[in-house]
């Protein structure tokens, strides 16, 4: 290759094709005037291929960026992934745990204190699980509450009435009736109620089922029902009081911004209470008073023969036999009664909505039963309370006795546990709600929903305690 003194000197000697430019153009006869020329050719070409090497390099800088951003990111879908997974590990080792606290009980049909088992903050491997509960304030929490949940504090959509229904807060005539009508037997519509014809008439079109509700969630198909009614105003319907459902109409769901939750319907029902199969028969004399021997000691003689055709509920044998309180709360969970409904209301959990609906409490007389039940903690396993709170004696109510009777009881045998769980550095959420009975003696999944979608279900302190521990990692 000649250098610029060989081109300079082939100039001055009458001048010579610049060898870069006949590289370039072959068929070209071209000869720079000067040798000034020629080194400003060569030093145009040297800054076009610095640009093409910077163009490169440019390239890829970009490329090495986009596939860094793309592996960050996919470490981070990583990690979330990984982090869903212990979250959901975490809510079925929860399950399981509730089994094991369930049959602990020192007698069937207690409720377990949330102080004898883990609820709240639960460390599982690196996920952390809660049981979404409710306190006795029931469904207008401002705080969270963690625990599980008596499911038989709830009114069962297959045994309650018309009249019952009616009592609830945001229900219609025209709700109750449809209710009644979607789990009868018939086609024959109730006065305001809605049977096949009127939901043959929607589109699409189905038919009434005409038998049992098997979950709380058919009742999104009764005529006349929509979401504000199913929810009210807890939209995640966890029974805490979130920012977005005290915010007037900023944001879903509309609510009257009265520091106050307004739960819907889904707060009131259950489809899975029912009595125990096993137990001693109030009705049947001689083992209840082998029963009350064991419990009350040798010699002890009651009233325990039954009336013409059975005590029809566990209240009425209560008030009639002369058992005490305590002798009463000793022996209720080894005792079942086979003349009463299948879906009894638990006095010790229900709400004031929900006891405002059995005959013979109504609106007037719940309030009183809940500020007994708030001030006699010690009471809450056992049904005979209840007249002591209403001041009923056996001689002089007897008829609000025969009322109350067949739809309370004082023990509880199915639980739901709604549990959330978060996996590492408070990522991956996941919520599933179990329902569980123990009515056979052993505990036994109902129902099993996962309820993730529904959002964050665990309240603003929680949250603001997960984003402060990964802040500080």
């Amino acid at each position: 290759m000649n250098t610029r003194a060989q081109i300079i000197r082939n100039v001055r000697r009458g001048g010579t094709r610049c060898p870069q430019r006949a590289a370039a153009n072959p068929g070209a006869v071209e000869y720079p005037r000067s040798a000034e020329d020629c080194g400003r050719y060569l030093k145009s070409q040297r800054g076009s291929a610095l640009i093409i090497v910077l163009w490169v390099a440019f390239g890829l800088v970009t490329l090495a960026l986009y596939f860094g951003q793309s592996m960050s990111f996919e470490l981070r879908g990583s990690d979330n992934a990984s982090a869903a997974l212990e979250a959901d590990q975490a809510i079925q080792g929860a399950a399981r745990y509730v089994t094991n606290v369930l049959v602990r009980v020192t007698q069937p049909g207690l409720i377990p204190e949330t102080n004898t088992y883990s609820c709240a903050d639960m460390k599982i491997g690196d996920a952390r699980a809660w049981f979404i509960g409710r306190n006795d304030g029931q469904n207008h929490g401002v705080n969270a509450a963690w625990g599980l949940v008596d499911e038989g504090s709830k009114l069962n959509l297959n045994v309650v009435t018309i009249d019952m229904l009616e009592l609830l807060p945001r229900m219609t005539p025209e709700i109750a009736a449809a209710i009644i009508d979607w789990r009868d037997s018939d086609e024959n519509p109730t006065d305001n109620g809605a049977e096949s014809d009127w939901y043959m008439r929607q589109n699409p079109p189905y038919y009434a089922k005409n038998t049992n509700y098997e979950t709380v969630g058919e009742l999104r198909l009764v005529a006349g029902m929509d979401l504000d009614s199913l929810y009210g105003e807890d939209a995640n319907l966890n029974g805490i009081l979130d920012l977005n459902e005290n915010d007037s109409d900023t944001s879903m769901p509309f609510d009257n911004r009265d520091g106050r939750l307004d739960p819907g319907f889904m707060e009131y029902f259950t489809v899975y209470t029912r009595i125990p199969t096993i137990g001693t028969n109030i009705n049947n004399q001689q083992d209840v008073q082998a029963l009350v021997e064991q419990f009350g000691g040798a010699g002890t003689k009651l009233n325990l023969a039954p009336p013409q055709g059975g005590w029809r509920s566990m209240l009425e044998f209560y008030m009639t036999s002369g058992l005490s309180l305590d002798l009463m709360m000793k022996i209720e969970g080894y005792l079942v009664c086979t003349n009463a409904t299948n879906a009894l209301v638990n006095i010790n959990t229900a709400s004031q909505e929900v006891l405002a609906c059995i005959p013979g409490i109504g609106i007037e007389l719940a309030p009183q039963v809940i500020a007994y039940r708030q001030s006699n903690p010690t009471q809450l396993n056992t049904i005979a309370w209840l007249p002591q709170a209403l001041g009923w004696t056996a001689q002089n109510n007897t008829t609000n006795i025969q009322q109350v009777g067949p739809w309370v009881c004082g023990r509880a045998f199915q639980f739901s546990a709604d549990i959330a769980a978060v996996g590492h550095h408070g990522r991956g959420y996941k919520r599933v709600k179990y329902v569980f009975d123990v009515a056979d003696g052993f505990a036994k999944v109902r129902l099993r929903e996962d309820l993730t979608y529904l959002g964050w279900a665990l309240g603003k302190q929680v949250r603001d305690s997960i984003l402060l521990a990964s802040n500080t990692r």
